[in-house]
């Protein structure tokens, strides 16, 4: 039998942030983690607000030392001849303007690496298998990689298993995502890019020249590889992995021209998800609260996951330490509230892509320099600065921009 304050189901991103700040304050944590790092997990493009959180965490110096992650300053846009861009150092929010792109195995290792070398208990290849409140705490049913069960108690559990969704699981709270049921078919490629015209500090989205539903993403790392993968409706990407994907990938006039070099095949799998967008019937309960992904996930477009996961760890944390000392918390009013007004925010700005409103915003060929600010904020990741416009009235303001930019498609 194990006694802490807190119990931490995974070791990702915002497991690692949330066991990070909760040591700060003398806290007593556990980590359990299913797997062995590194593993692989997708999610590579950061956004800046993420430095800002890291930088909280005490854990951004561990990652501006790893020479692999590539410097990124933005996001470049891409639809048949068109290009554009935003520069995150050009926003309406103060903060950080510029982040990485990672290889996750790698990124996540460091943190939780981090997090261990400042005395939290960290537990891989540890399964939680049950959850039951009790009177003063929680206890957890766990078993390791020897198929040991053992029973672990907490005063509070945070969930922050990404994809894995223990907590959802195992106490009935998933829900159907609003969102369809899209796949994400991806590998990484030597990229081999000497155009001039690709800025190797921004991830490149493009939007297929015929559907418009359909996008790629292209996130270059620092070692000469990038990572690729294309999104849609089952029904459109149906297929093999590696011939969808280079299907797509060449129909795109840039992508086409800056990947003339490329290699396709070296050691890395072709690989998709599908399915992914999940939601849940609340995101906390007597005695735990969801974090990031196995909370609610949106979709990859705009590269929100790690972003959102990380904000929740830092709006849970300053509540946990306030319940295991014996104060009361309205964990809806000061957690999932607040939580889901960037959510909501990025969610208007993902239908709105889909549905081909914001794409006509984006592709707009006379933006107006302060409105492209705003949008550059929530691209940044600052989708919960409620002084911005656009997170605060993210739908009107979105429809009403949209009307007045015209539909792009028009004269692509």
């Amino acid at each position: 039998m194990s006694q802490y304050d807190v119990a931490i189901i995974g070791a990702g991103p915002s497991g690692s942030v949330a066991a990070a700040l909760l040591a700060k304050q003398g806290v007593s944590v556990c980590v359990l983690e299913k797997q062995y790092f590194p593993r692989f997990v997708i999610g590579e493009s950061l956004l800046p607000y993420c430095m800002e959180i890291l930088r909280e965490a005490e854990l951004l110096e561990a990652v501006n030392r790893e020479p692999s992650f590539q410097f990124k300053n933005g996001a470049a846009f891409t639809w048949g001849n068109r290009y554009t861009y935003f520069d995150f150092t050009d926003k309406f929010t103060a903060g950080a303007g510029t982040t990485f792109q990672v290889r996750r195995g790698i990124f996540d290792k460091i943190l939780i690496d981090e997090v261990a070398k400042r005395g939290v208990d960290v537990r891989f290849g540890n399964e939680v298998l049950a959850f039951e409140t009790q009177n003063d705490g929680v206890q957890l049913q766990v078993r390791n990689d020897k198929g040991e069960s053992y029973n672990l108690n907490a005063k509070f559990v945070l969930d922050a298993s990404g994809y894995g969704r223990v907590l959802p699981r195992l106490l009935d709270l998933e829900l159907p995502s609003h969102l369809p049921a899209r796949v994400a078919r991806f590998t990484h490629i030597d990229d081999n890019i000497d155009d001039p015209e690709f800025d190797r500090n921004k991830i490149l989205i493009t939007t297929h020249p015929e559907h418009r539903d359909v996008w790629l993403w292209l996130i270059p790392f620092a070692d000469n590889r990038c990572s690729i993968g294309v999104v849609g409706l089952p029904e459109t990407l149906e297929g093999d992995d590696e011939q969808v994907l280079k299907k797509f990938a060449l129909e795109c006039p840039m992508l086409k021209r800056i990947l003339k070099n490329a290699v396709w095949d070296n050691d890395f799998p072709y690989r998709h998800i599908q399915g992914y967008s999940a939601n849940v019937k609340t995101l906390h309960g007597e005695r735990f609260a969801l974090l990031g992904n196995a909370a609610e996930f949106l979709d990859p477009v705009f590269s929100s996951g790690v972003t959102i996961a990380l904000h929740s760890a830092h709006l849970a944390v300053p509540l946990i330490v306030r319940q295991v000392n014996g104060d009361i918390v309205d964990w809806q009013k000061e957690f999932a509230d607040p939580l889901m007004l960037g959510v909501d925010a990025f969610r208007t700005y993902v239908n709105g892509w889909y549905d081909g409103s914001f794409q006509d915003v984006v592709y707009a060929k006379d933006p107006q320099p302060e409105i492209r600010r705003m949008i550059s904020s929530i691209l940044a990741g600052y989708a919960w600065d409620s002084a911005n416009p656009f997170v605060a009235k993210s739908t009107q303001r979105l429809a009403a921009l949209a009307e007045f930019c015209g539909t792009a498609s028009q004269d692509k």
